[in-house]
């Protein structure tokens, strides 16, 4: 289990620190989230200043929202930070998290090679998958459950053609957003992603990525985040201070504002909404 492994790993460092282990353990938060989060940097960014509030250290495991979600339910990890609004919602209205709150948002965006072959610049999102699919273009799909795949398969629909499955076009990596946008690369096709990570890829490639974001600013391509504490009731064992402190810190002033100065090449990557 996620919170074992933890536990082990800190155990560890605080014998070979000469710290007592349980005091060790009691001071770290272990957090769900999902990859962008992470593949962003944002979290590396934050955590210090968390910790240094706080006194309380974050540990996360950077995954789908869909896995992430069952790790709340597992009582695996003490809080979430995720992006998947309906799941979410369910999440809470189930039982298994309270005090769902809104951090920050970004947006997805439809990306390719800059040849274009489906010839989808500028289209709304309907036409572009309509026009990949008719095409046979490739689409490489995260097909792992992720907040990215949850919307991505939403769009599929909302659009009325419907998701493809064993379609020859239709390539899942069942992995995360830079190996899907890696394999996107290779094989010349379209994808989606949330506007963060394509910054971040943006960046890794000296500001010169081989895939472009062709298709943006579509209403339905809101990109919601949201912090959800596990529900005590039903993980006896959650560190439930710990994940008020971190949920109430994030949507505070201090972070909200650290939130909208992380920038790369001078690009904002999330937007802070607290309410």
């Amino acid at each position: 289990m996620v919170r074992l492994f933890v536990y082990l790993m800190i155990v560890s460092v605080s014998l070979m620190g000469g710290v007592a282990s349980t005091s060790a353990q009691e001071s770290v938060l272990l957090m769900a989230t999902t990859t962008s989060t992470d593949d962003t940097g944002l979290l590396d960014y934050l955590s210090p200043l968390f910790t240094k509030e706080t006194g309380v250290t974050l540990k996360w495991t950077a995954t789908g929202t869909g896995k992430a979600l069952e790790l709340g339910k597992n009582c695996d990890v003490d809080i979430l930070l995720v992006h998947a609004p309906d799941a979410e919602k369910k999440f809470v209205a189930d039982g298994y998290g309270v005090n769902r709150k809104e951090v920050m948002y970004n947006d997805f965006v439809i990306i390719g090679p800059p040849s274009d072959p489906a010839s989808v610049k500028g289209k709304s999102v309907s036409d572009t998958l309509k026009k990949i699919k008719a095409g046979g273009h490739p689409f490489i799909s995260r097909g792992d459950d992720s907040g990215t795949h949850k919307m991505e398969t939403g769009l599929w629909k909302l659009s009325g053609v419907g998701v493809p499955d064993k379609e020859a076009f239709y390539v899942q990596t069942g992995q995360g957003m830079m190996a899907t946008i890696s394999m996107c690369e290779e094989k010349k096709g379209y994808t989606l992603t949330d506007r963060g990570t394509y910054i971040k890829y943006e960046d890794s490639q000296g500001g010169k990525p081989l895939l472009k974001i062709l298709v943006e600013n579509d209403d339905m391509l809101k990109n919601q985040y949201s912090v959800i504490e596990v529900n005590p009731s039903k993980c006896p064992k959650v560190k439930s201070d710990q994940a008020k402190a971190f949920s109430k810190w994030i949507v505070g002033k201090t972070a909200q504002a650290q939130i909208g100065a992380f920038k790369l090449l001078n690009k904002q990557l999330f937007i802070p909404n607290a309410r």
